[in-house]
């Protein structure tokens, strides 16, 4: 089992508490270990758990840790994603579904995988469906990054609601979260990155108990230093962070750049 380093650095900003990693590596095993312990604990209190996680290659090191932590029972599991392209394939690489399906969903037995479908005839019914599942197993663990422009899960800054009434809908894009995806290779141009997404609103993640948000690499470091020191509003929905009891933000010495410590 993965030993925390001596060396990391951690501190709290409101309600949020920060920790920060020499490496990427370090950051994702940490991270890994400590939902590993939760899922653990909160399986010896109640017979299923359920998590929400996201898709986007920060969250790589965290879940090639985590699918390795053998004290993990997933068949009591169930699993949700945050967010899927309207339109995409559910087989193509781009698709958040199958980009969890390959990294974690089919590389441990869980109980069951709720996947959105970005694909529906009726995108409406699409939205109530997961939000019913969502009500139907209330979420323990979230499980997130960040995003250049702030956003967690699709929730972009002219999205964002912190009281939205719904607990899935459907967003537009920003061109900054759509040339983030090209960026990161995810697409090879920007006229082929979907201009419309679902997503789990700011509320649906807040209502988990616990929240675990991983966030490498030198092109989250605005973000992130926003996320920490800047105003709490939907200008950067990752603020919103600082006001929810049991979350930790977890963060590597690149994405910790821009921040004081």
């Amino acid at each position: 089992m993965f030993s925390i380093p001596n060396n990391f650095r951690t501190f709290s900003r409101e309600m949020l508490n920060v920790k920060v990693f020499s490496t990427t590596g370090e950051m994702g095993r940490a991270a890994a270990a400590e939902v590993a312990a939760k899922i653990v604990e909160l399986l010896g209190k109640k017979e299923e758990v359920n998590m929400i996680f996201a898709a986007a290659p920060s969250q790589e090191a965290f879940l090639n840790s985590l699918i390795a932590d053998s004290r993990i029972d997933w068949t009591r599991i169930n699993a949700f994603h945050m967010d899927e392209y309207i339109g995409i394939h559910p087989d193509a690489p781009q698709s958040f579904g199958h980009f969890l399906r390959i990294r974690i969903f089919d590389k441990v037995p869980f109980k069951k995988v709720n996947y959105l479908n970005g694909r529906a005839e009726s995108l409406e019914k699409e939205c109530k469906r997961y939000a019913n599942l969502l009500t139907k197993y209330p979420v323990d663990i979230v499980c997130l990054g960040i995003g250049e422009n702030g956003h967690i899960a699709f929730n972009d800054p002219d999205v964002a609601d912190f009281n939205d009434p719904k607990l899935v809908k459907i967003v537009k894009l920003d061109p900054v979260c759509r040339q983030q995806q090209v960026n990161e290779k995810c697409f090879e141009r920007l006229d082929l990155v979907p201009k419309e997404a679902l997503t789990l609103t700011i509320p649906a993640l807040l209502k988990a108990e616990w929240m675990f948000c991983i966030v490498p690499f030198k092109n989250k470091a605005h973000a992130v230093y926003r996320a920490i020191y800047g105003e709490i509003s939907e200008k950067c929905p990752a603020s919103i962070l600082r006001r929810k009891e049991k979350s930790s933000l977890y963060l590597d010495a690149e994405s910790a750049e821009q921040i004081n410590l």
